[in-house]
């Protein structure tokens, strides 16, 4: 029943401007930080010469106040948990992240977060208007495999829905296909590293999935040439989210377009630039998160490590903030040799015309060099390394070199995310970062 209500509630407040929407999340922050401050050890100590817990807090104020980052929630999580927590949250439950592209972190929430968290996907369903009889399949993580009757936690107890069947993301793509064509789900769920992969081997065999309505994807950035194929496989949308475990949702992708909207009700999302000022519509910036009822340990102003391009007002009227792309992680960006960053988009397609790849993967090792590692079934010529290497040099800075490195085979991460490239150069300036007590 209060997940049902606040489901009511959210489909009211999506259209409210953004004015009206920052005053109540201003009001809840006010409360935030004040148990915060009273609370949280970590807090009183950082927050000495930048909050007043007696003023009314103005956004400006929260602007001011120190960022907290992965590192701090690493190596400080007794000093960032609550003293107390209000009874109305609920059980207090200790949880880690997957920690598949960086350190995991330990966390804690509550039940409330767990309400929200249902709410959110109820919001995502209804917007996307889904046919919940029918059967959804997970390929995820390597133990979520079996069967079960219904959809989650969301929809257990409040919707009936179709079965739920799930298998691992370890299997080869081949034999996830042959699952997928054998259980003939409604809806597939899953990573976008992985739709591509199975969207190339339909075309290739003419498989089909006939009764396939929707991909919905998670965790890996989204990229336009994984939106054709799913496109061109299967004939369906393929609709994303972002979120992360130790803040909960972040954004949904609009059921009208392929921009995402902020759950501003749950969360406070700033978009900073280089020098910590928000972004304007077409910029990129650092993800900033406060999920604004985490009160057994509030991570206010938390810098998730994700960038992102702010965008414009969205045509479907809703009210909510807008995120046009979700850019990864920084161990994601290239950094050239005179600190600049860049988002290299390959663009699946390019690469399949230029040679015959099973996998790929590309890795920044220096400032000024990238290899290009991958899994072929036999070596390619010396024509299509060259073509391959133009190919990927093309999409790179100037001033890039690129080595072609093969492999048996390119594996996931614990969690079964796949990373198309990966700086070692960013992920050094970030550790660096990390231990630099004026990063923020």
């Amino acid at each position: 029943a209060t997940v049902l209500a606040m489901v009511r509630q959210l489909e009211g407040s999506q259209w409210l401007d953004g004015s009206a929407l920052l005053t109540r999340q201003l009001r809840q922050l006010q409360a935030l930080t004040r148990h915060a401050h009273e609370s949280v050890p970590w807090y009183r100590r950082t927050w000495q010469d930048s909050y007043d817990p007696r003023g009314e807090l103005r956004y400006e104020d929260f602007a001011r106040l120190p960022l907290l980052t992965r590192r701090d929630l690493q190596e400080g999580f007794d000093a960032l948990r609550c003293a107390s927590v209000p009874a109305a949250h609920g059980a207090v439950e200790e949880r880690r992240t997957s920690g598949s592209t960086a350190a995991p972190v330990r966390f804690l929430a509550t039940r409330v977060a767990g309400l929200f968290w249902n709410a959110f996907t109820l919001r995502d369903h209804l917007w996307h208007r889904r046919d919940m009889h029918q059967k959804l399949a997970v390929i995820r993580r390597e133990s979520e495999r079996g069967r079960a009757a219904n959809w989650g936690p969301a929809t257990l107890g409040v919707v009936a829905t179709g079965p739920t069947v799930a298998h691992s993301i370890r299997e080869d793509a081949g034999a996830l296909l042959d699952w997928l064509r054998e259980e003939a789900p409604g809806y597939l769920f899953t990573y976008p590293s992985l739709v591509t992969e199975l969207a190339r081997l339909s075309i290739d065999r003419d498989i089909a999935l006939p009764g396939l309505l929707e991909v919905r994807t998670l965790a890996e950035s989204v990229s336009p040439d994984t939106r054709a194929l799913c496109r061109a496989a299967w004939g369906v949308p393929l609709t994303d989210l972002y979120s992360a475990s130790e803040t909960g949702y972040i954004a949904l992708q609009c059921p009208d377009h392929d921009n995402y909207h902020v759950m501003a009700e749950g969360v406070l999302v700033e978009v900073l630039d280089e020098h910590g000022k928000p972004c304007s519509p077409g910029e990129v910036g650092r993800v900033v998160v406060t999920p604004l009822h985490a009160f057994a340990m509030p991570l206010i102003r938390y810098d998730i490590g994700d960038y992102a391009e702010v965008g414009e007002p969205c045509p479907c009227g809703r009210g909510l903030p807008v995120l046009r792309r979700i850019l990864g992680r920084v161990r994601n960006t290239l950094v050239t040799a005179d600190g600049r960053r860049f988002w290299p988009i390959f663009g699946t397609q390019a690469l399949m015309d230029a040679a015959p790849l099973q996998q790929y993967q590309f890795v920044q090792t220096t400032p000024t060099h990238v290899e290009a590692r991958i899994v072929a079934k036999t070596p390619l010529s010396a024509e299509q390394e060259a073509l391959l290497r133009d190919r990927v040099v093309s999409m790179l800075p100037a001033g890039m070199v690129v080595t072609i490195v093969y492999r048996d085979r390119i594996d996931r991460s614990a969690s079964g995310k796949f990373e198309e490239f990966v700086s070692e150069v960013s992920t050094a300036q970030e550790a660096q970062r990390g231990r630099n007590p004026a990063r923020a």
